[in-house]
């Protein structure tokens, strides 16, 4: 009897052509904070109500998401991806050379990433909710520091859409789809 096919591994088994990287909860996190910060950004001043009610959705998954980036699955936890700065310009000049290389969970750009959009996430939800205080009822600071990290938050989720898609590029790989899927390529 004779092996023809090279991929056949010792017990006669194919590798998977994909591997499971992000969890149901990582995924579900992902698009639902998503659609609740585009509410949230777009009702603003104008429906105050879902805009309130958004703001509180938005805290609840992040300090579910803090949570779970201690006791989740591998590539969920913030040991998993959270690099040194230096090791952050690093990727970030290879990246600009072309020469990155491949992680199957997040990179140190994106682990920089996502330290950086929750920092400013917790920061909006904070001052959301003191703006509904007595203490900071009208509160112009708050109010404008609010605003501004809310609009930071946009411009790191548009850079962060910018580094999936320099990413997906680099490596051939539909990062998008991974994180609908749970599933990357294994190599």
């Amino acid at each position: 009897m004779a092996f023809t096919h090279d991929a056949i591994e010792a017990g006669g088994t194919v590798p998977p052509a994909t591997v499971k990287v992000w969890d149901p909860f990582v995924r579900l996190f992902h698009w639902t904070l998503l659609t609740l910060f585009v509410v949230a950004f777009v009702t603003g001043d104008e429906i105050e109500g879902v805009h309130i009610a958004a703001g509180y959705g938005i805290a609840t998954l992040l300090a579910l998401r803090l949570a779970w980036g201690v006791v989740g699955p591998h590539h969920a936890r913030f040991s998993s991806f959270v690099r040194s700065p230096r090791d952050v310009l690093a990727y970030l000049r290879d990246v600009a050379n072309l020469r990155a290389p491949r992680y199957l969970g997040h990179n140190p750009a994106g682990g920089a990433m996502i330290v950086a959009l929750l920092a400013a996430l917790i920061g909006t939800a904070v001052t959301g909710y003191m703006m509904t205080t007595d203490a900071y009822w009208g509160a112009k600071w708050v109010e404008k520091l609010h605003e501004a990290l809310a609009h930071g938050t946009l411009v790191l989720a548009s850079l962060h859409v910018l580094g999936v898609a320099a990413s997906s590029l680099l490596h051939r790989e539909n990062l998008v789809k991974a994180m609908w899927t749970g599933r990357k390529r294994s190599s």
